[in-house]
Formats: structure tokens, C-alpha cells, sequence
């Protein structure tokens, strides 16, 4: 069965590329937040990857709102938007796992969080040094409402041989283990999405649309949102 999964997640990046290199980001500058995306050009693609929203989960709702933007070395510069259920005072945050545990990446990943910062009700919690893989964070004030912003690095490796750019990735909401039912959806913007596969999923493509107005499945429970993407990084 698992040979079986395996095939069937691998099926699904159709790139046909083997991911040697480990890019090395930046780790300086501050996250910036994602902007809207432009709408899709033809219809077809419009009706399954509508521009983004200012409602919905993370936003209006109970769910993860989860915008990332690719750079050109790699790293990602992520906001989390969190709507919750009920008042936490503690959130548990949890990194992506590392590619060699994945099928589709052959080389191994260390996904590292900087520039983290939190907001919960608006107001800002404090953050002590930079996070292991997983740890538990008090917020100042009980909350429903969370916005993270940070840069997700070691979470990419290059395909070679390719064309220059080509990469695979791999991310999941730092705010999964909060509640991992939260519908999760996600926005890559920039328009170099290729393909996503997210195997915590029973049918593990993920990936709707056409590029360059390809998006992923929306409302993944979180628990389930891990996404492993193949995409062309700015130059």
C-alpha cells in the first residue's frame, strides 16, 4: 500500500526532474506580505482559481489563510491569517516537514523559520529566539484571531538538470498543530506554479487550474495541508 502511495504521488509531479541541490537562502530583510494576485486571464481558469479573497477561512471564517511569495533563492516570505473555534491562550507551531521523509524530493530539506513574528487580537506576542522544529508559544492575551509573518527557508531545492529556477518546495501552515481541522487555503503568488501534490491527502493531487493561474485544492484540513510544489522562482 504504501509502494502504491508512493507511485501515485510521484505520478502526480509531472515534471519528470530530479531535485540535487539544496538552495541556500538569505536569511536577512524582513518578510514582506503577499499582495493579491491578478485574476485569470481566461474563464475556464477563473472558475477554479478565483482572485483571492477578503473572506472566507483565516479571514472571516474558522480556517488558515496561508499567502506565500517565492524569492529567488528559495525561501518563501509567508503570512498566516488564523480564525479559531474558541479562545486559545498557547499555540503550538510546528515546521514543514523535511523533504527526505517525502516522496518526490531526493534530496533532504530543513525548513528554518526568521523574522517570526505574531499578532493575536492585534496584539503583538513576544517571541523568544528562533523555533525548533516544534514548540509551544503563550500568547499575551486569550485569542481568536492570529496573524503570523515570517520568511520559511530550507524548505526548497533546485531541479538539475532543468531550466534555471526550477525548483520543489515544501510548506505547511507553521499554525497546523493549533487545530488541525482549521480549512486551510492557500495563495502562491508571483504566477510560477507548476504542479502541487500534498500527500497527508487520500488523493494527493492537489494542484487546480492552469498555469499561470494554477492554485491548489482549497479548504485542506490543516492537520492534512502539507503541499510539496513545483514551480519556476523569480529571477
Amino acid at each position: 500500500m504504501a509502494a502504491r502511495r508512493s507511485v501515485e504521488i510521484l505520478a502526480a509531479l509531472t515534471l519528470g526532474l530530479s531535485a540535487t541541490a539544496a538552495c541556500t537562502s538569505d536569511q536577512t530583510g524582513t518578510p514582506v506580505a503577499p499582495s493579491p494576485a491578478p485574476p485569470p486571464q481566461d474563464t475556464a481558469t477563473a472558475s477554479v482559481q478565483p482572485s483571492p479573497s477578503a473572506e472566507g477561512p483565516g479571514r472571516t471564517a474558522p480556517g488558515i489563510h496561508l499567502a506565500a511569495i517565492p524569492r529567488s533563492d528559495g525561501s518563501f516570505d509567508i503570512t498566516e491569517d488564523v480564525v479559531l473555534r474558541a479562545e486559545v491562550a498557547l499555540i503550538r507551531l510546528q515546521l514543514p516537514r523535511s523533504g527526505d521523509q517525502l516522496p518526490g524530493l531526493m534530496r533532504p530539506t530543513k525548513p528554518t523559520v526568521t523574522s517570526l513574528r505574531i499578532t493575536a487580537d492585534d496584539q503583538p506576542v513576544p517571541i523568544a529566539a528562533q523555533s525548533p522544529a516544534t514548540r509551544d508559544v503563550p500568547l499575551t492575551v486569550a485569542a481568536t484571531r492570529l496573524r503570523l509573518t515570517y520568511r520559511l527557508t530550507g524548505s526548497t531545492v533546485r531541479s538539475q538538470p532543468s531550466e534555471a529556477g526550477r525548483a520543489a518546495a515544501v510548506i505547511s501552515p507553521l499554525t497546523a498543530g493549533v487545530d488541525g481541522t482549521l480549512p486551510t487555503n492557500y495563495q502562491i503568488s508571483g504566477g510560477g506554479l507548476l504542479n502541487a501534490v500534498c500527500p497527508e491527502l487520500p488523493d494527493p493531487r492537489c494542484a487546480v487550474g492552469e498555469p499561470p493561474g494554477l492554485g491548489i485544492q482549497q479548504g485542506i484540513p490543516a492537520g492534512q495541508a502539507l503541499a510539496v510544489l513545483q514551480l519556476n522562482l523569480p529571477k
